[in-house]
C-alpha cells in the first residue's frame, strides 16, 4: 500500500502581499500527477490545511475541487486540523464524508478511532490527532497539566490502548498524524508559534511503538528518526525556506510495517532569492544575475540610505518584495539623535535637513536642500505678506 504524506497546505495564504492561489493550484495539480504516477492508496493531510480560520468562498471551492480530483485519481484521503484551521468547521459534515472516501479528523473524541486500511493478512489503523491547545483540550483528554507535552502524552495513551485492543484480533500496523511541534524540529520564519519559550516542543519519544508518525506544522521537510518526519510545506511561505525542496513523503507499507519511505518534489513556480549588498553590487554583478525573475528579499548595506532604493532595485529585480537597510558595520556611530540634531539647528533648513537625515539615513542632496531652500522661502514671503 502507498500513502503519501502531506501537510501545511495554507490554502488561501499570500505571500507579503502576492496572492498565491495560482501558485498553490499548480502544486495540487501536480500533488494529483503524483496519486496517478505512483498508483497511491491514501493522501494524507497533517493539518493546516487552510490558512486561517474563516478561508474565503474561493478557497474553499479550490479545496473541494482538490479533494473531488485526488478521489478520482483513485486515492482515499486522510486528514486533521492544524493550528491554522477551525476544527469545527473543517470537520463539518465528516461522517457523509467518509463514505466517500474523505476522512477527517478533527475532533478528541475521535483521534483514537482509526481508519483502517487492509494491507496484506494485516490491518493499518491511521489515527489522526488534531491540534491540541493544551488549555482547551487538558481537560477533555483529563492530561495531567495543561501543557503540549501533557495533552500529546495523553492522546497517545488513548491510541496505544485501542492498538492493543486491535492486536488482539489480529496483526495492526500504526500510522498517526500529528499536528505539532516535536523536538528536534527547524523551524521557519511562517509558522505560527504554538508556545513561547519552547515549551511547546514535545519529546521525541513519545513516539516510540508507532510505524510512522505523519507529522505537521513545521514547513521544512525533515526526518527526526526513520519513522517520524516532517513533510514540510508544499509551497515556500517565507524567505526563510528559500533554500528548501518542497513536496510530499512517499510511504509504502506491507504486513511487516514501514518498507520504504521516498521524498516527492513538485515545483513551486517562482523562486525565492535572499540577496545582500550594497546598491553597486546589487544593480550591477552578473552574480545575482539568477535572481533577476525570483522573488526577492534584498538587504542593502551602504554606508548611507539610498536615494530611491526600492525603485532602482526593482529595475532589475522586479519581483522584490521586501526591502531592508542594514549599513555594513552596524549603524553609524557618529549620528547625532533627533533632539541634539534640533538643538544645534542653525536655521530652519537645518531643522528640515535634520530630519530627512533622522528619518531615512541619509543627508540631503543638493537637489534637495536647493528644494528645501525654495520652499521655506515661499513659506516666509507668504507670512511677511500676510
Amino acid at each position: 500500500m502507498k500513502l503519501l504524506h502531506t501537510s501545511d497546505w495554507h490554502l488561501g495564504r499570500s505571500f507579503h502581499g502576492v496572492g498565491m492561489l495560482g501558485a498553490q493550484q499548480h502544486f495540487i495539480d501536480q500533488l494529483v500527477d503524483t496519486v496517478r504516477v505512483h498508483s497511491v492508496d491514501v493522501v494524507l493531510i497533517a493539518g493546516d490545511v487552510y490558512d486561517r480560520a474563516l478561508p474565503g468562498v474561493d478557497v474553499v471551492t479550490m479545496f473541494s475541487d482538490a479533494l473531488s480530483r485526488i478521489r478520482s485519481a483513485g486515492a482515499r484521503i486522510i486528514l486533521t486540523s492544524g493550528n491554522h484551521d477551525s476544527a469545527s468547521r473543517l470537520g463539518f459534515g465528516s461522517a457523509i464524508l467518509a463514505h466517500g472516501g474523505v476522512h477527517l479528523r478533527t475532533r478528541i473524541a475521535e483521534l483514537a478511532t482509526p481508519v483502517q486500511l487492509e494491507l496484506d493478512g494485516a490491518t493499518l489503523a491511521v489515527y489522526g490527532i488534531p491540534y491540541l491547545e493544551p488549555r482547551l483540550t487538558a481537560e477533555e483528554l483529563e492530561a495531567a497539566a495543561p501543557t503540549h507535552t501533557a495533552v500529546m502524552r495523553a492522546a497517545l495513551e488513548r491510541i496505544h490502548q485501542d492498538l492493543e485492543s486491535r492486536r488482539a484480533h489480529g496483526p495492526v500496523r500504526s500510522l498517526v498524524m500529528a499536528h505539532t511541534f516535536a523536538s528536534g524540529g527547524l523551524t521557519s520564519d511562517s509558522e505560527r508559534d504554538l508556545s513561547i519559550g519552547g515549551v511547546g516542543a514535545v519529546p521525541l519519544d513519545l513516539f516510540d511503538g508507532l510505524d510512522y508518525v505523519a507529522l505537521g506544522h513545521l514547513h521544512g521537510r525533515q526526518e527526526l528518526s526513520a519513522s517520524v518526519r516532517y513533510s514540510g510545506s508544499p509551497l515556500p511561505y517565507s524567505f526563510s525556506e528559500s533554500g528548501h525542496h518542497k513536496g510530499g513523503i512517499l510511504l509504502e507499507f506491507d504486513r511487516d510495517g514501514l518498507v520504504g519511505a521516498e521524498n516527492v518534489s513538485w515545483d513551486t513556480g517562482r523562486r525565492l532569492a535572499v540577496l545582500r549588498g550594497t546598491m553597486a553590487d546589487l544593480l550591477e554583478s552578473e552574480k545575482h544575475a539568477a535572481a533577476e525573475d525570483s522573488y526577492c528579499q534584498i538587504t542593502v548595506t551602504d554606508a548611507e540610505r539610498p536615494l530611491k532604493a526600492m525603485e532602482r532595485l526593482r529595475a532589475r529585480f522586479a519581483h522584490t518584495l521586501v526591502l531592508a537597510f542594514e549599513p555594513e558595520g552596524g549603524p553609524r556611530t557618529d549620528r547625532l539623535t533627533y533632539s541634539e540634531r534640533i538643538a544645534k539647528a542653525q536655521d530652519d533648513l537645518d531643522v528640515c535637513c535634520g530630519f530627512l537625515d533622522h528619518v531615512r539615513s541619509r543627508s540631503a542632496g543638493d537637489a534637495e536642500r536647493g528644494l528645501l531652500m525654495e520652499t521655506l522661502a515661499k513659506v516666509q514671503a507668504a507670512e511677511v505678506s500676510a
